[in-house]
């Protein structure tokens, strides 16, 4: 009896020390996509990171896919160091084992915003399509909506939220980490000195040493492109004529058009339909953050749309990409309830 018990107990040890020890895999693939074809020297290769999970190697299983949109000053290489945790995620049992992925839409204006420009390339149609079909054809994925789930943080969390409520044929389950751009408020509207700063700007080494400038024309290029408006070549929604404040309707109507507040009412059967959606933000990340995700939040819940919202004490950068952060300790338990496994 006392050999069995000992036997069992090495059994057990070993199984816990696999668990521990088991590392998933990084791969570093690419993918040419006709939607990203542009005259402005965007290139429409993309670098895209891949999280294979322990053992993917073996068998033949296949796995549900979390998309991860990284954001504004990010690409594909967050992958590398969110390795740690992801592992730990799977070790500590918080999520089964899993595919993740992270396409680079870092562009030569810091972001694409994964939205359609037009003009700068077609992001959104790049990761909606291209990368969900270039994933299914050649990984082992389970092709199915019910399986993939997306995520970001920051612009990420807004290319999220944005793509979800238009493709929930695509994905059906959805958290957005701290996002932004879904509403024009402080930094991002007429009453901050963002665009009379902008007005005065007419180079691009100028527009370098500012931050809601570079923002600005992100959005801008991502949303009211325009190839004949050197030197930025897109259009502002506000701007200054002798120092007094010009609105610019037709340009705004474009910027509301690609921000989710202003276009929920359009998407109530879509966003019904998805399995789950969730958003957090921290305490500390800046009232530009916390107002527009309290105002999306109080605005989904006045229309009726279930989901979940977390106002967490921490920044927008600290307590995410941690052991004790918010990716293993909730985005991965989330989709770990949510999404369909093998």
């Amino acid at each position: 009896m006392k050999t069995f018990l000992k036997l069992i107990l090495v059994i057990l040890t070993f199984q816990v020390t696999q668990a521990q020890t088991a590392k998933g895999t990084i791969v570093i693939d690419s993918i040419y996509s006709e939607n990203l074809v542009n005259d402005f020297e965007e290139n429409p290769t993309r670098e895209v990171g891949v999280y294979l999970p322990p053992n993917y190697g073996e068998g033949t299983k296949r796995y549900p896919v979390i998309y991860f949109l990284h954001g504004f000053y990010g690409d594909h290489t967050m992958l590398e160091p969110m390795k740690e945790i992801l592992d730990f995620a799977i070790a500590t049992k918080r999520i089964r084992p899993f595919i993740l992925v992270i396409p680079n839409q870092k562009t030569t204006y810091e972001g694409s915003f994964y939205s359609n420009s037009g003009v700068f390339g077609n992001w959104e149609d790049f990761t909606v399509q291209d990368l969900v079909s270039y994933m299914d054809e050649n990984y082992r994925t389970i092709a199915k909506k019910e399986s993939r789930g997306i995520t970001g943080h920051s612009m990420g969390g807004y290319g999220a939220l944005n793509i979800a409520m238009k493709h929930p044929d695509v994905f059906n389950t959805v958290y957005a980490i701290s996002p932004g751009a879904l509403a024009i408020v402080r930094e991002y509207g007429p009453n901050s000195n963002t665009f009379k700063e902008l007005a005065e700007i007419s180079t691009y080494e100028e527009l370098e040493k500012t931050y809601f400038g570079k923002v600005m024309v992100a959005f801008a290029r991502s949303w009211s492109p325009n190839p004949d408006n050197p030197p930025f070549y897109c259009d502002f929604p506000f701007g200054y004529e002798n120092e007094e404040l010009v609105i610019h309707q037709e340009t705004l109507k474009k910027w509301q058009d690609n921000m989710p507040f202003y276009n929920l009412e359009n998407y109530i059967d879509n966003l019904k339909s998805l399995k789950a959606i969730k958003m957090d933000w921290g305490r500390n990340a800046g009232e530009r953050f916390t107002q527009q995700c309290k105002m999306f939040s109080i605005k989904l819940e006045n229309l009726g749309i279930k989901h979940f919202a977390e106002e967490y004490i921490g920044t927008h950068v600290n307590n995410i990409y941690t052991k004790d952060g918010r990716i293993p300790q909730q985005v991965l338990p989330f989709f770990e309830y949510y999404l369909e496994f093998q």
